[in-house]
């Protein structure tokens, strides 16, 4: 009973430091949705191509506020923010919708297309 307990507060914290980002300002969620950005195995949102100066900053920003989070919660269990970070790369991931871009570790910008898994293998 305690390890669905404490397996459910991680995935809620995951969920958590995940959140704000994904609620993201217009100018960010206009460019997930054109796929100029898009999310990337290691938690964070990357650039598909070079930026705006105002899109840079707005990714720049939620990109901080991930690492913070990520930071944060790493320390309570005790794994690095890496670690963690690409934990939390599953939930947002899992996210991307059809049309928007998204990353693995072991390729280039890809587009999800329909419903297809695009959560790397050490998600599960």
């Amino acid at each position: 009973m305690m390890n669905l307990f404490k397996t459910s507060l991680i995935a809620a914290a995951a969920l958590a430091v995940a959140a704000p980002a994904l609620a993201a300002d217009p100018v960010v969620e206009q460019a997930l949705s054109a796929g100029k950005v898009g999310e990337q195995w290691d938690g964070y949102l990357g650039f598909v191509s070079p930026p705006s100066g105002d899109l840079k900053a707005a990714v720049d920003a939620i990109n901080i506020k991930r690492r913070a989070g990520y930071t944060q919660v790493a320390a309570a269990r005790n794994v690095t923010v890496d670690q963690f970070a690409q934990t939390t790369a599953c939930q947002t991931l899992r996210a991307v919708k059809p049309g928007q871009a998204y990353k693995l570790k072991d390729g280039g910008w890809q587009t999800r297309k329909g419903s297809e898994s695009i959560t790397p293998d050490y998600c599960g």
